[in-house]
Protein backbone atom coordinates (compact mmCIF):
# COMPACT_ATOMS: atom_id res chain seq x y z
CA UNK A 1 0.00 0.00 0.00
CA UNK A 2 3.28 2.25 0.87
CA UNK A 3 4.51 1.62 -2.47
CA UNK A 4 1.17 2.86 -4.16
CA UNK A 5 1.27 6.12 -2.41
CA UNK A 6 4.67 6.76 -3.33
CA UNK A 7 4.00 6.00 -6.80
CA UNK A 8 1.04 8.35 -7.12
CA UNK A 9 2.91 11.20 -5.49
CA UNK A 10 5.60 10.29 -7.69
CA UNK A 11 3.16 10.85 -10.54
CA UNK A 12 1.55 14.05 -8.81
CA UNK A 13 5.25 15.78 -8.72
CA UNK A 14 6.44 14.76 -12.47
CA UNK A 15 3.20 15.69 -13.91
CA UNK A 16 3.20 19.47 -12.04
CA UNK A 17 7.14 19.61 -13.80
CA UNK A 18 5.09 18.71 -16.94
CA UNK A 19 2.55 20.74 -16.23
CA UNK A 20 4.88 23.57 -15.11
CA UNK A 21 6.73 23.37 -18.27
CA UNK A 22 3.81 23.25 -20.68
CA UNK A 23 2.20 26.18 -19.23
CA UNK A 24 6.14 28.00 -19.24
CA UNK A 25 6.01 27.04 -23.50
CA UNK A 26 2.72 28.31 -23.97
CA UNK A 27 3.31 31.98 -21.94
CA UNK A 28 6.40 32.30 -23.77
CA UNK A 29 4.97 31.18 -27.33
CA UNK A 30 2.24 33.47 -26.61
CA UNK A 31 4.91 36.37 -25.82
CA UNK A 32 6.61 35.73 -29.01
CA UNK A 33 3.18 36.15 -30.84
CA UNK A 34 2.30 39.46 -29.35
CA UNK A 35 5.53 41.22 -29.69
CA UNK A 36 5.58 40.42 -33.36
CA UNK A 37 1.98 41.02 -33.94
CA UNK A 38 2.65 44.12 -31.81
CA UNK A 39 5.62 45.45 -34.09
CA UNK A 40 4.28 44.03 -37.28
CA UNK A 41 1.08 46.84 -36.30
CA UNK A 42 3.58 49.53 -35.45
CA UNK A 43 5.42 49.30 -39.06
CA UNK A 44 2.00 49.06 -40.86
CA UNK A 45 0.81 52.33 -39.11
CA UNK A 46 4.27 53.53 -40.30
CA UNK A 47 3.78 52.65 -43.79
CA UNK A 48 0.07 53.82 -43.64
CA UNK A 49 1.05 57.11 -43.05
CA UNK A 50 3.36 57.10 -45.83
CA UNK A 51 1.14 55.72 -48.06
CA UNK A 52 -1.33 58.06 -47.58
CA UNK A 53 0.54 60.98 -48.21
CA UNK A 54 -0.11 61.26 -51.98
CA UNK A 55 -0.29 65.08 -52.58
CA UNK A 56 1.31 66.61 -56.00
CA UNK A 57 4.24 68.80 -55.26
CA UNK A 58 4.60 71.55 -57.62
CA UNK A 59 7.40 74.06 -57.48
CA UNK A 60 6.90 77.74 -59.11
CA UNK A 61 9.21 78.08 -62.04
CA UNK A 62 11.34 80.58 -59.96
CA UNK A 63 11.90 78.40 -57.28
CA UNK A 64 12.74 75.94 -60.05
CA UNK A 65 15.22 77.88 -61.71
CA UNK A 66 16.56 78.70 -58.35
CA UNK A 67 17.94 75.11 -58.12
CA UNK A 68 15.58 74.50 -55.13
CA UNK A 69 13.77 70.54 -55.15
CA UNK A 70 12.23 67.99 -52.57
CA UNK A 71 13.13 65.12 -51.09
CA UNK A 72 11.00 63.54 -48.37
CA UNK A 73 7.96 65.14 -47.53
CA UNK A 74 6.54 64.05 -43.89
CA UNK A 75 3.16 65.35 -41.99
CA UNK A 76 3.94 65.76 -38.46
CA UNK A 77 1.61 66.46 -35.49
CA UNK A 78 2.19 67.91 -31.84
CA UNK A 79 1.32 67.23 -28.67
CA UNK A 80 -1.63 69.97 -29.05
CA UNK A 81 -2.47 70.10 -32.91
CA UNK A 82 -3.37 67.64 -35.44
CA UNK A 83 -1.20 66.72 -38.71
CA UNK A 84 -0.34 70.74 -39.34
CA UNK A 85 3.05 70.72 -39.66
CA UNK A 86 4.79 70.15 -43.12
CA UNK A 87 8.83 68.76 -43.32
CA UNK A 88 9.96 69.11 -46.29
CA UNK A 89 13.58 67.66 -47.31
CA UNK A 90 14.80 70.41 -49.66
CA UNK A 91 17.93 69.44 -52.15
CA UNK A 92 19.87 73.09 -53.10
CA UNK A 93 21.03 72.64 -56.49
CA UNK A 94 22.51 76.08 -56.70
CA UNK A 95 22.68 78.65 -53.20
CA UNK A 96 19.37 80.20 -52.36
CA UNK A 97 18.16 82.45 -49.20
CA UNK A 98 14.86 83.56 -49.88
CA UNK A 99 11.29 83.32 -47.95
CA UNK A 100 9.24 80.94 -49.57
CA UNK A 101 5.37 80.34 -49.11
CA UNK A 102 3.97 76.90 -48.82
CA UNK A 103 0.01 75.99 -49.88
CA UNK A 104 -1.73 73.36 -49.69
CA UNK A 105 -5.07 72.42 -51.79
CA UNK A 106 -7.59 69.95 -51.72
CA UNK A 107 -8.08 66.88 -53.91
CA UNK A 108 -11.03 69.54 -55.32
CA UNK A 109 -8.31 71.85 -55.51
CA UNK A 110 -9.74 74.62 -52.55
CA UNK A 111 -7.16 76.36 -50.88
CA UNK A 112 -6.74 75.40 -46.87
CA UNK A 113 -3.60 76.34 -45.80
CA UNK A 114 -0.72 78.64 -45.76
CA UNK A 115 2.63 78.50 -44.11
CA UNK A 116 5.92 80.44 -44.65
CA UNK A 117 9.80 80.08 -44.05
CA UNK A 118 12.75 81.21 -44.98
CA UNK A 119 15.01 79.07 -46.75
CA UNK A 120 18.73 79.33 -47.23
CA UNK A 121 20.99 76.46 -48.27
CA UNK A 122 24.47 76.27 -50.38
CA UNK A 123 24.51 74.15 -53.59
CA UNK A 124 25.25 70.90 -52.74
CA UNK A 125 23.41 70.80 -49.69
CA UNK A 126 20.17 69.33 -48.44
CA UNK A 127 18.19 69.86 -44.81
CA UNK A 128 14.35 69.42 -43.38
CA UNK A 129 12.59 72.60 -42.61
CA UNK A 130 9.40 72.89 -41.41
CA UNK A 131 6.49 74.67 -42.36
CA UNK A 132 3.72 74.90 -39.77
CA UNK A 133 0.68 75.97 -40.56
CA UNK A 134 -2.59 77.17 -38.24
CA UNK A 135 -3.16 74.90 -35.44
CA UNK A 136 -6.60 73.93 -37.82
CA UNK A 137 -5.18 72.98 -40.28
CA UNK A 138 -5.24 69.01 -40.79
CA UNK A 139 -2.94 68.29 -43.98
CA UNK A 140 -5.11 66.22 -45.92
CA UNK A 141 -3.05 62.66 -47.63
CA UNK A 142 -4.40 63.83 -51.12
CA UNK A 143 -4.40 67.23 -52.80
CA UNK A 144 -1.83 69.54 -53.70
CA UNK A 145 1.30 71.37 -51.98
CA UNK A 146 2.66 74.39 -54.11
CA UNK A 147 5.81 76.41 -53.18
CA UNK A 148 6.24 79.66 -53.95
Amino acid sequence: MKYIYIVIVTCIFSSCDWLKQKTKETVNKSGEVIAKTGSEFIDGVSKGVEKTFQNEVIFSEALKTKGLKAGKIIIISTDSTSDNILSVYFIYDKDIHQKITAKLFSESGQEYGRAKQIVKGKKGDAQYLDFIFHKRTNIDGKGKVVFE
